[in-house]
């Protein structure tokens, strides 16, 4: 742990043997090297980023996921570009800076529509970032989408281990992921990937390749959370994952890719009344509290028992605020860019 808080990697030999010989208080040690490095990094700043989900019409079939196309049971819907606006509108009178737009892969929003929209944000709210988490999408919408003024694109890789991902993705290739996160990048996006902790058949092997994979990639922001069950998919009954394997990886992500913004996401949320908190403790510095509509929040659920699908836009942005200054930290409302963007040259940065 020493030499990867100063080296900052290992092998995939070393983070398997780590990984199985954590205890209680090497895992208290493996945090607050995670903590040091990240204060290091960004301070004791948070950032909040307003999520908005506007639609749950996904063409995709994983098998994990709630809002599968296989799903007949799950109520659908699309939120129309003025109502996104409506959200963007009430997020900014609140404070916040960036805009993150979320929705499983939905045709509908073609990419004259998305590159409009994200246009749209940018007028009205030109000292904000707006976020894209749309799925895979090719090289031409991805471009014009940046040209329309994105800053920002999330597409967890979700498993580093190619058999793990042809398993659990029967509509997807694992290489047209990794070459999709390749061209975001290229194209100059800020990126995001990621990877869900306690996967079935998940091996403390992957797991290592995980953590390489983002060392390779070097993103600008890492989504980790914990694999949770939905009951209307063919994992509804496997285990889901643990908090305390979660806040190891998001611990080690920090240690491997320090100047990565790394979200407290809200699957950790659920699996424990304070499992934010802890990832703030263990190396996050990112939250991101919903401003969908409240008619549609109970129908974006991905996993079963989702938190903050009630009326969390205003009134949990102060509680965020209260509990993120209770464990510890600070909330910053600004636009929150990765340090591993602001170090790229100038001409790298497409700043707009």
């Amino acid at each position: 742990m020493e030499r990867l808080y100063t080296q900052e990697s290992l092998g995939s030999e070393e983070i398997v043997d780590l990984l199985g010989n954590l205890d209680q208080t090497s895992r208290k040690r493996l945090h607050t090297f995670a903590h040091q490095k990240r204060v290091a990094r960004y301070g004791t700043g948070v950032y909040l980023r307003g999520l908005i989900e506007f639609s749950n019409i996904c063409k995709q079939n994983c098998m994990y996921c709630g809002i599968r196309s296989a799903n007949k049971a799950v109520s659908r819907y699309r939120l129309k570009p003025e109502e996104i606006m409506d959200c963007c509108r009430e997020g900014y009178n609140l404070g916040y800076r960036t805009f993150v737009l979320q929705s499983g892969e939905d045709d509908w929003y073609t990419t004259d529509k998305l590159a409009g929209l994200v246009a749209d944000i940018k007028r009205h709210y030109p000292d904000s970032a707006v976020t894209l988490s749309i799925g895979e999408r090719d090289d031409e919408t991805y471009t014009r989408l940046f040209e329309a003024g994105a800053d920002r694109y999330l597409l967890r890789h979700e498993t580093a281990s190619s058999s793990l991902y042809e398993a659990l993705h029967p509509t997807m290739t694992f290489e047209n992921r990794r070459d999709r996160l390749r061209a975001l990048k290229a194209i100059g996006y800020q990126v995001g990937a990621g990877f869900m902790v306690g996967l079935p058949g998940q091996t403390n092997e992957d797991l290592a390749k995980d953590l390489l994979y983002l060392k390779e990639l070097n993103p600008d922001m890492v989504g980790i959370g914990p694999f949770l069950p939905h009951q209307a998919t063919p994992l509804k009954d496997e285990p889901a994952g643990t908090v305390e394997a979660t806040l190891d990886m998001i611990a080690l992500a920090r240690l491997f890719v320090p100047d990565a913004l790394i979200p407290a996401t809200t699957a950790l949320g659920t699996a424990h009344p304070y499992g934010r908190e802890l990832a703030l403790k263990a190396g996050a510095n990112v939250v991101m509290p919903n401003l969908s509509p409240l008619s549609v929040r109970p129908k974006y659920t991905l996993y079963d028992n989702k938190i903050c699908t009630g009326d969390e836009s205003a009134q949990c942005r102060f509680c965020l605020d209260q509990r993120i200054e209770g464990a510890g930290f600070h909330v910053d409302m600004g636009r929150g860019d990765s340090l591993n963007w602001l170090s790229r040259p100038p001409g790298e940065q497409a700043v707009r």
